[in-house]
């Protein structure tokens, strides 16, 4: 499990950094596709340490929002997290809806309040 807790933490702190790199380009270069997956795959990982770090298993067709519900059942912190801006949080990730750079900016904010949080909270 703290292998898994680990590896989840690691893999999203690379997924929103290259997000955040993307981002500082001009509005003109960035590659909305690479912020969008990278957040997402950032918040996945990020969700998942946690729920590791207090012991429990996760599994890969889990999706955001139920993961972020999980985070939410255990810890009241979590209800400052507002996924309402993402539209696949329901859904496997999916890059359909990666379109704008706004849009994808909102998906990044998201993955950068969760690592916040987890700082916050002590987790990482």
């Amino acid at each position: 499990m703290e292998k898994s807790k680990k590896t989840n933490f690691n893999a999203a702190k690379e997924k929103l950094d290259a997000a955040n790199q993307e981002l500082f380009k001009p509005n003109e270069d960035v590659v909305s596709y690479s912020v969008c997956k990278n957040s997402q795959f950032a918040i996945e990982g990020f969700l998942k340490g946690y729920l590791n770090h207090r012991g429990f298993v996760t599994h890969d067709e889990e999706h955001l929002e139920g993961l972020l519900n999980r985070c939410r059942a255990l810890d009241p912190k979590f209800n400052k997290i507002d996924m309402s801006v993402i539209d696949c949080k329901a859904t496997k990730i999916d890059s359909r809806y990666c379109s704008d750079v706004d849009k994808v900016s909102s998906c990044f904010d998201v993955a950068d309040s969760l690592d916040t949080l987890l700082k916050q909270m002590k987790v990482i």
